[in-house]
């Protein structure tokens, strides 16, 4: 391996660990929907790695389609930056989307009394809520359509720091240094996105969800759409 490369696979490992360290985004959702919805450890990971992998993916087909194409780093560039800005709002639209629900489930599993009468004329009462006794096969997909968009939301969301790194070889015709870039890059990003997840998840104690446990879904759906917001105000 030329001195060249080595330089070069270096600085893929650095960019895309600070990429995925730095961006809110890459982790904050995972956290706080795992602790919400009270995933295991193995499927966070499984979800986080999914995830990953579709944001990895995405820009390396790019990349190697503008390689092939012959289309300049500047457009490519120019491409990634639409699709974070698109990558954003989507994060945005998904937590206030998910915060919504988390109302309405508030709201609709509020504890409410129920009054009967007896044959004696005689009454009682009982508090009584919607959702607390049993999970039905509907909450359930949702939880799946929870999962998918989120993994859609991902899939847009581009690494833009990528697409250089993959020219430098490809200008040169080292296929195989563009696949080694390609490979060094991804898994940096997706181990330290898992990393990180893990972090905060372990981090992020269930007593912080119980001081709003009857809102937790709401809080967590606020806190994705702020890191999305994060990601437009400050572009991290």
């Amino acid at each position: 391996m030329d001195q060249g490369l080595t330089v070069l696979l270096t600085t893929a490992v650095g960019i895309g660990f600070l990429h995925t360290l730095i961006g809110v985004d890459h982790s904050l959702p995972f956290v706080v929907l795992g602790r919400a919805q009270g995933w295991s450890v193995r499927k966070l990971s499984a979800i986080t790695l999914l995830c990953g992998a579709g944001h990895v993916l995405s820009s390396i087909v790019l990349g190697f389609l503008g390689i092939g194409l012959g289309v300049a780093v500047e457009r490519l560039k120019w491409i990634e930056t639409g699709r974070g800005t698109i990558s954003a709002w989507l994060l945005i639209g998904f937590g206030l989307a998910y915060a919504s629900w988390g109302l309405y489930r508030f709201l609709r599993n509020r504890p409410h009394r129920h009054v009967h009468f007896h044959e004696d004329h005689q009454k009682h009462a009982h508090e009584h809520q919607h959702q607390r006794e049993h999970l039905h096969p509907h909450q359930l997909n949702r939880r799946a359509l929870t999962v998918w968009a989120l993994f859609i939301v991902f899939v847009f969301g581009p690494c833009e720091p990528l697409i250089p790194l993959l020219m430098v070889p490809a200008l040169q015709h080292q296929w195989a240094g563009v696949a080694l870039v390609a490979l060094v890059f991804g898994f940096t990003t997706i181990a330290t996105m898992l990393l990180v997840v893990l972090a905060g998840f372990y981090g992020l104690r269930p007593s912080f969800f119980a001081l709003f446990e009857r809102h937790v879904h709401l809080v967590a759906g606020l806190m994705i759409a702020a890191s999305g917001i994060a990601i437009k105000a400050f572009g991290i």
